[in-house]
């Protein structure tokens, strides 16, 4: 009787521990099964999001031209449709993810401006009371509380441009890399715009990069040390990049203005003097100006259109307020502003009107998109064109909450 008994425990126990071992199994399969639908919601939302973003102009489908109010988000370009992107709606991204990349202009006080490359020499400065920032983008998305995301867009191709010191003229080394190889054999379209006092003398030709995708681009009547901006646009396979660089001789190239876009639909920029900005950048000199718009056209040819432009100094602090101009705002270029300190002081600074007319980059996250601190984050990458040049374009989309 005693041995019966001891076999009915030791069978219950064996039960027991294989219904435990069952039970952890089965919970672990469980949880496994939550985490891969979890994990697969959210890589179909990365892919709805890279979707709605790349294949939707928004509504109005011009919005990035105009001041109008987003009703739906979208970066696709109305006029091309597939995957290119519109040149006007990225700028109006409000992309800046901490306080240093929002300035305010001290003649026009509560107005603050996104700096959408963050470099002021050659940024893309918007009202941020313009901007779609990532809450706006969210809500429009859809997702606001239940999904976060970031957009990064990128050239795909890096463009180098570097001076050659030494040769008694104007040397410029260019560098095409494409996933960190050198590409050779491709195709440079280069324009130098020499600053000659305030008026600017275009140069162009065409050229090709060797094994190593180096080329050396020569000026031989234009001295070393002289003020200019140069853009190259390069192509190889059906892949286009842009590269640019500038040089100044006021100051160890100090940008003495800052171009800040006042209205989209009008093309209005106002000229505003740097230190009333930049207040520790130690620019305080008047300067003279002058400003040329450069269409770009098809095969990344530059046409040259006249703009009005005062021709007054503009001063800092209590003096000139700013000056006012207006371009073309339907059409891509490059607005090149010249300004002279003193004879010999010259320097140019660059707005891209378009960000692909320069290559820039943004990222979109308001600084609130971080995915940092989430188990699975999905990412989705896509191959577009702004202004025809190539860029890469990934979203990263993760669950929020529990």
């Amino acid at each position: 009787m005693s041995g019966a008994t001891i076999d009915h425990m030791i069978s219950l126990t064996i039960l027991i521990a294989a219904l435990l071992i069952a039970m952890t199994t089965y919970t672990g399969m469980f949880a496994t099964a939550i985490d891969y639908d979890r994990n697969r919601q959210v890589a179909n939302k990365a892919s709805d999001i890279m979707n709605t973003i790349c294949l939707s102009p928004g509504n109005p489908t011009d919005w990035g031209k105009t001041n109008s109010s987003l009703l739906g988000f979208g970066l696709q370009d109305p006029e091309a449709g597939g995957y290119a992107l519109s040149p006007y709606s990225i700028m109006r991204l409000k992309t800046a993810s901490n306080d240093s990349q929002i300035v305010e202009y001290t003649k026009t006080p509560g107005v603050f401006y996104n700096n959408l490359s963050a470099s002021y020499g050659h940024g893309i400065f918007t009202p941020v009371s313009d901007c779609v920032d990532y809450t706006d983008a969210a809500e429009l998305l859809g997702i606001n509380g239940t999904y976060g995301f970031s957009v990064d867009i990128v050239p795909t191709l890096d463009v180098s441009v570097s001076p050659v010191l030494g040769g008694g003229h104007l040397i410029l080394n260019v560098n095409v890399t494409g996933s960190g190889l050198p590409l050779s054999g491709a195709t440079l379209n280069y324009y130098l715009f020499h600053v000659d006092g305030l008026s600017i003398v275009p140069y162009s030709g065409v050229n090709q990069t060797d094994s190593f995708g180096r080329a050396l681009i020569e000026f031989g009547t234009i001295g070393e040390d002289k003020a200019y901006s140069f853009a190259v646009y390069v192509s190889i396979g059906g892949v286009n990049g842009v590269g640019y660089y500038t040089q100044n001789t006021a100051d160890s190239d100090l940008q003495y203005v800052v171009p800040l876009i006042q209205d989209y639909a009008e093309g209005e920029i106002i000229l505003a003097h740097a230190w009333d900005i930049f207040e520790d950048s130690g620019i305080q000199s008047a300067v003279h100006v002058n400003a040329t718009f450069f269409l770009l056209t098809s095969n990344f040819q530059f046409q040259e259109v006249q703009i009005d432009c005062p021709n007054g100094p503009l001063n800092f602090g209590d003096g000139q307020p700013y000056f006012t101009i207006q371009i073309p705002s339907s059409e891509v270029g490059l607005l090149i502003i010249t300004y002279e300190k003193s004879t010999n002081k010259v320097g140019s600074v660059i707005l891209p009107w378009g960000v692909g007319t320069l290559g820039v980059s943004a990222s979109f996250d308001g600084g609130i998109g971080s995915s940092s601190g989430y188990d699975f984050v999905a990412t989705e990458l896509r191959q577009v064109t702004i202004d025809d040049i190539s860029y890469q374009v990934k979203v990263s989309a993760w669950k929020l909450g529990s």
